[in-house]
């Protein structure tokens, strides 16, 4: 059997007395995309904090590649690729000096970083903004970079954390579309957390995360048939008893 890409088994993480990951177990494959779906407050980022080695968690396992943060946290770092929720870009700095900067930290440079820069932002369509300042652009253009960015290290799993933050609907689609682009041409496995049902509706599989656990996870087609629904919206609802968009607690970290 092949080594998952992404293997986290009884999960838990707490910030004080909140339990912000109750038990989470989930994996991913070579060349899957899988949706991380549920409201605001359900433990998302949490579990993107600690797939990404940024927290540590209080029990379980996570491992990426095979390997776990604790004894090969540099392999597993220059396989992966990370949007964060938070945007991270130097406003003050050109779209490509953002890039080489991200490049340079992976030991990239020279004619190799070029062409890692020049296919990510061709795949992207943001070539003519390469010698822009990032202040100059759009949000959603800036969010787009910043996943051409996440891609310059080639990553074999890209981990997204409500990218399309802010967006507007026609943007978020085109997001959409880029980052299927990504697994079919690369072959990149791709967890894409957010609190929207209509970004994942083409996900491979999607995980249903409400309250610090993970309560169901299938491919669409699955979940549309244990809800008894005919949309994948009205299926979340069902299953989640959380209406898309609705507000929740805010999750602690």
């Amino acid at each position: 059997m092949t080594e998952p890409v992404l293997s986290l088994r009884d999960v838990r993480k707490s910030y004080g007395r909140h339990e912000a990951l109750k038990g989470v177990s989930l994996e991913l494959g070579r060349g899957e995309i899988v949706g991380l779906l549920g409201p605001n407050g359900a433990g998302k980022s949490t579990l993107f904090q600690i797939a990404s080695g940024l927290f540590a968690p209080d029990g379980g396992e996570v491992r990426l590649f095979g390997m776990d943060y604790r004894h090969e946290a540099s392999q597993i770092l220059s396989r992966l690729g990370v949007v964060f929720q938070s945007r991270s870009l130097d406003l003050d700095m050109t779209v490509k000096a953002n890039l080489r900067f991200h490049g340079n930290l992976f030991g990239l440079s020279g004619k190799a970083l070029d062409a890692r820069i020049a296919e990510a932002a061709a795949l992207f369509e943001v070539t003519d903004l390469l010698d822009k300042p990032v202040r100059t652009l759009s949000g959603g253009n800036q969010r787009r970079i910043e996943i051409v960015r996440a891609l310059i290290n080639a990553p074999d799993l890209l981990l997204m954390d409500e990218p399309s933050v802010g967006l507007d609907p026609t943007t978020r689609k085109l997001l959409v579309k880029h980052v299927q682009q990504v697994r079919d041409q690369r072959q990149t496995s791709i967890l894409w957390a957010t609190h929207l049902v209509e970004e994942v509706e083409h996900a491979d599989r999607i995980a249903l995360i409400v309250g610090g656990g993970i309560i169901r996870t299938g491919t669409p087609a699955e979940l549309l048939a244990a809800a008894g629904a005919d949309n994948l919206t009205d299926a979340y609802i069902a299953l989640t008893g959380v209406k898309p968009g609705a507000p929740a607690m805010a999750e602690a970290g």
